[in-house]
């Protein structure tokens, strides 16, 4: 995730909860695109919303329910149909196979793509320009993280001064890093999650020593 032109694209997969692990599978049951350019402010704005973005990434590997997805985020059938209406109106998620209930017709929803790249710019709305849909995520995998209780996570924080050329040089490394991450996943292991950021600080006024 950076900020280092007027234009920025951000790779996207939504960060997942614990009490979100319950339907997961291992395997796809259904057929989805790799790569999804999101950048339809309907579209950006479906995906800026926490509960949403949840029901995203729920949806990655197993098609399900609106009861099944219920059941999962522990939240009312109603809720989460209306939720589902505005993925599949923004594009983002589909049905993908029906089942007969007694004599209702149920409707397993999987999403478009496993991977959603965000492109915003200065253009859009400030609630659907990148660093707010950057923060978004990172306050999702913060979330998820203190939900874990991973006592072995690595983590760091770095302030430091670039130049514009070392700052791009480092955000090709970190979009190498995260593809890299992508290639060596496999059925086998466990979950890990990779949250990361890199942009242009706020400036603030450097502290004066006492004898200044």
């Amino acid at each position: 995730m950076g900020s280092t032109g007027a234009e920025t694209s951000v790779a996207c997969e939504w960060s997942t909860f614990a009490v979100c692990s319950a339907i997961i599978d291992r395997s796809p049951d259904y057929e989805l695109d790799d790569v999804l350019v999101v950048e339809d402010p309907q579209q950006l704005r479906a995906l800026a919303n926490s509960f949403r973005a949840r029901v995203i990434v729920l949806l990655r590997e197993r098609a399900a329910s609106t009861t099944e997805l219920a059941a999962a985020l522990e939240s009312p059938k109603g809720t989460v149909g209306h939720h589902l209406k505005v993925l599949e109106a923004a594009g983002l998620v589909r049905v993908v196979r029906t089942r007969k209930v007694r004599a209702l017709t149920e409707k397993y929803y999987g999403r478009v793509a496993r991977l959603f790249l965000l492109k915003s710019d200065e253009s859009m709305p400030e609630e659907l320009r990148s660093g707010a849909l950057s923060a978004l995520m990172l306050r999702h995998a913060a979330d998820e993280l203190i939900a874990s209780g991973d006592e072995s996570e690595t983590a760091g924080l770095a302030n430091v001064r670039l130049t514009e050329t070392d700052a791009r040089r480092f955000e090709q490394r970190l979009k190498r890093l995260v593809a890299d991450l992508y290639r060596a996943e496999g059925t086998d292991g466990d979950r890990h999650v990779l949250a990361y950021a890199l942009f242009r600080g706020a400036e603030g006024r450097s502290p004066r020593g006492d004898d200044a």
